[in-house]
């Protein structure tokens, strides 16, 4: 028996699926001119240099690409098989690592190193959940998918320590150089990466909305048992949905690994943000992740001219908590 649009559709799943209403739109929309208002303030009466301001803005717009790239994955996960995935950022270095490996050893561009990690780090995804994770998450256990991917997290991190250690490596890069946008500083690595975060998001968005398989996912996500009564298979679409955000994974890794000092902890960095962007955006939207990725980069770095160090990340949990607030949900989440 197959699926038609409109038995996926009775139920508004969360993976993607509705048009925004007006409605909706009111709150990205206000986050978004809040954001842009704090910058004019900051460039008028904030007292800093403009070209420091710009310089931030731009740093903060490709910092953002890079955290939307790490959290697509997560709320593909997230939104659909309900897991939170206390792995993804352990799974980001270890996609690192192949990187590295493939580059050290072989001798591989880090960027073909990157396309060849994404099937790997998919097969790795699909293995996890297939013999890991489906059965807890078909019978809708909820505690148990936490801890396996809690422990699959400190499995991963302390396996890489043991082979690499702890002392930080370096992946080379193979596009070296910047250029400068209105005075601020850009670098064709951190450049490539925001790109492939607005590709990756923009591939997603479309697979889930236009293909069959992204309507299997979607239907899922809406009800699982409704789509296992008209021939879904529920188990291959979990699995599928897993590997599909560890390939994100590898993408992230890739795209990071020549900018970042590499280390078995260093995915631990991106999961707490991570995990703010997927619920500030919304669970399951990818747009949401993209959207929240970009906004939390600017929060960041611009609040890190007035609050340096760790302290911008007060400003990060504080716009959280008034999205939260006002719309449990999420920015672009579907209503429960």
């Amino acid at each position: 028996m197959t699926l038609s649009t409109s038995q996926a559709s009775a139920d508004p799943p969360a993976a993607e699926t509705r048009a925004f209403s007006l409605a909706d739109a009111r709150l990205p929309i206000a986050v978004t001119g809040a954001v842009v208002l704090a910058i004019v303030l900051v460039y008028t009466v904030g007292g800093r240099d403009p070209g420091l301001v710009t310089q931030s803005i731009v740093t903060g717009l490709l910092l953002g690409g890079v955290y939307a790239l790490v959290s697509v994955g997560l709320t593909l996960i997230f939104g659909v098989l309900g897991i939170v995935n206390f792995a993804q950022g352990s799974m980001l270095t270890l996609a690192m690592f192949l990187v590295y490996v493939m580059g050290h050893s072989f001798g591989i561009p880090v960027y073909v190193a990157t396309v060849v990690a994404i099937p790997i780090m998919f097969g790795f995804g699909w293995l996890v959940q297939l013999l890991l994770l489906n059965k807890l998450t078909i019978s809708g256990n909820e505690n148990g998918p936490l801890l396996i991917t809690l422990g699959l997290s400190l499995l991963i991190v302390n396996v890489l320590l043991m082979v690499f250690g702890g002392r930080p490596l370096s992946v080379p890069g193979t596009v070296d150089g910047s250029f400068t946008v209105l005075g601020a500083l850009v670098s064709y690595e951190r450049l490539i990466a925001f790109g492939g975060a607005l590709l990756v998001a923009l591939l997603l968005t479309l697979a889930l909305r236009k293909t069959s398989l992204g309507l299997a996912i979607r239907a899922v996500s809406s009800n699982s048992q409704g789509a296992a009564l008209v021939g879904v298979n529920v188990g291959r679409i979990y699995a599928l949905t897993f590997a599909i955000g560890s390939a994100c994974v590898a993408v992230a890794g890739g795209l990071v690994a020549p900018f970042i000092s590499l280390t078995p902890s260093v995915g631990e960095q991106f999961t707490i943000l991570a995990f703010v962007i997927v619920v500030l955006g919304g669970l399951g939207s990818v747009v949401g992740a993209t959207v929240g990725g970009l906004v939390i980069g600017l929060v960041q770095t611009v609040g890190a001219l007035y609050l340096p160090g760790t302290g911008s990340l007060i400003l990060v949990f504080a716009v959280f908590v008034l999205v939260l607030f006002f719309r449990p949900q999420g920015m672009f989440g579907a209503k429960q």
